[in-house]
């Protein structure tokens, strides 16, 4: 429906063996694969946000415009091609959200989605279900998405639930499925001009870093997994992250202390609801 908790490594062992779980000091070990292993798009003109891009995310609600960052983060179809043309007037760049791995049933293309690449429901969000991402159907309907974030002038997209591997979908995928996906993904996003963000999948960092502009991180200082993301850093790309716990609302000390953190790995890190509506804002940027 919107942004995703991060899948915890915690979940069973066969999880653990395919996620190696940061402990937020540095790179952790990250298994490779020799499959699903289309090069990297490096050719052609696309906006390549440095490792000091600000940030702002709205998913829900008429877009706050007036907070003074680099980029804002918002929903593809929720938003207007005008809406997009006026942040971008101000100097705004434009990622544009969309779910890659999931049915969404309130989306206006779901008539595109055939029954048999529809999986198990998303836990905690009913109204969504796992997609089979090997389906041909599938990146057919993501082609499509990519399509109309150019029509209406994104600079990037969010591809958003690209870690079905290790989510019981209903479907076997597996790391190399999710490679290949998220690699295609990421190609097609650059053919077309489009700046393209890793979400979570912290397990693969490592294999596709390469492909990706920026990561966007859900509560890797809440469960300490931020190691990974130091190699976008690395590569002067930003890791935009969110963190939604309340005490860091209420609690001005865990707020400074996570904020230190954050400034130290280099991240951007926002304090925001869960619903990603704008009701309150807090920025780790100094």
């Amino acid at each position: 429906m919107y942004s995703r908790m991060i899948v915890r490594c915690l979940y069973t062992t066969l999880v653990t063996s395919l996620l190696a779980c940061g402990d937020g000091t540095g790179p952790d070990p990250v298994p490779q694969s020799t499959t699903g292993n289309p090069p990297p798009v490096t050719q052609g003109a696309w906006y390549q946000p440095s490792v000091t891009t600000t940030w702002q995310w709205q998913l829900f609600g008429t877009v706050n415009t007036s907070y003074a960052v680099d980029l804002y983060d918002i929903d593809l179809f929720d938003n207007s091609a005008a809406q997009i043309a006026a942040l971008q007037a101000a100097g705004r760049r434009v990622i544009c959200y969309f779910s890659a791995g999931s049915y969404e049933s309130f989306r206006p293309d779901t008539s595109l989605f055939p029954p048999a690449v529809r999986g198990k429901p998303l836990q905690g969000f009913p109204d969504e279900q796992w997609l089979d991402i090997r389906s041909p159907e599938v990146l057919a309907i993501m082609r499509t998405r990519m399509d109309l974030a150019v029509q209406k002038g994104c600079d990037g997209v969010e591809p958003d639930n690209v870690d079905g591997y290790v989510n019981d979908t209903g479907f076997p995928l597996n790391a190399a499925d999710q490679l290949l996906f998220n690699r295609t993904i990421a190609n097609e996003a650059r053919n077309r001009g489009l700046a393209v963000g890793l979400k979570n999948d912290l397990g693969q960092i490592g294999e596709l870093v390469l492909y990706f502009d920026f990561a966007v991180n859900e509560e890797c200082h809440q469960f300490s997994e931020c190691g990974n993301l130091s190699l976008f850093v690395a590569s002067n790309k930003p890791v935009f992250n969110a963190e939604y716990d309340m005490r860091y609302v209420t609690d001005a000390a865990e707020r400074s202390r996570v904020c230190a953190a954050s400034r130290s790995e280099r991240f951007h890190t926002l304090i925001l609801p869960l619903g990603l509506d704008d009701a309150f804002r807090f920025s780790c940027e100094p």
